[in-house]
């Protein structure tokens, strides 16, 4: 292989990425990130004003960015997304499966409803992002990324309450694995992020959420984890998003089916 210098690994010019709950928190890290490296990004979001807002900003600092709203968990939606990508930016060369939702809820509380959306969001629309990006990136023939942004919960449960949440990670990351030797043979690498605790807007909702009477306090649960991890604090977006940078980009040339953790220390307690 010839040697090719870090600029050149780091360089997605010509690239288009797709964010998926590109809005805010690990989304909007992970999109300005990848702009920043030069690819074009389209953030595809339910909340479409605040995803509106996220791509302006972005054009404002130079970068080429556009903005679709979409629920992921619904077909139609995701085919629009992928079509919209190939049809006004060129194509998809990277897609960061991002969207998630994490409601706190003990089974005993939890119903059907709460369970489905949860796994409608998390591991449906991973698994149908995945079906239509991965169908133009064959068809185009040059190969491809798939970031999943699955959790530490993927491997090890965090906190009582998240029974669905953990239940969808444990799908990413088995749809990961099998995507990535699936993939393969078109040259479209599939990989996942596994984050720890991160302070976004997210997190701070599910800490302001006051419980119903004999279910466990989101805001202690959180302090409590806070207290095991090792480097004292929570992550922040971006320190999520350098990680997708490294596996979007070429530094990353040589690894698919894997599952980078990126938690602060906190699997090691």
């Amino acid at each position: 292989m010839p040697h090719v210098p870090i600029s050149g690994l780091l360089s997605l010019g010509g690239k288009v990425a797709i964010v998926t709950g590109g809005a805010m928190g690990i989304g909007q890290g992970i999109a300005t990130r990848l702009a920043e490296a030069g690819a074009s990004i389209l953030l595809a979001d339910v909340d479409g004003d605040a995803a509106a807002r996220t791509a302006e900003e972005l054009k404002e600092r130079g970068f080429p960015a556009d903005s679709i709203a979409a629920d992921v968990s619904d077909e139609k939606a995701v085919a629009a997304v992928c079509e919209y990508a190939k049809d006004h930016l060129g194509g998809i060369d990277i897609l960061v499966n991002n969207a998630g939702i994490f409601p706190n809820t003990p089974i005993a509380s939890m119903t059907i409803e709460e369970f489905n959306a949860v796994i409608g969001v998390n591991l449906r629309g991973t698994f149908l992002c995945t079906k239509f990006a991965a169908a133009v990136m064959v068809e185009q023939g040059r190969g491809g990324r798939i970031i999943n942004i699955t959790s530490i919960d993927a491997l090890h449960p965090s906190m009582v309450g998240l029974a669905h949440y953990d239940a969808s990670k444990h799908g990413m990351w088995g749809f990961t694995k099998t995507t990535a030797l699936e993939l393969a043979p078109h040259r479209i690498w599939v990989n996942a992020i596994a984050p720890g605790g991160v302070a976004t807007p997210g997190v701070a909702a599910m800490q302001a959420t006051s419980p119903p009477a004999g279910d466990p306090d989101p805001s202690a649960q959180i302090e409590q984890f806070l207290a095991g991890i090792p480097m004292g604090r929570m992550g922040e977006p971006d320190e999520i998003a350098r990680v997708a940078l490294f596996l979007a980009s070429d530094l990353a040339s040589y690894m698919t089916g894997s599952q980078v953790v990126v938690d602060g220390g906190a699997l090691l307690t």
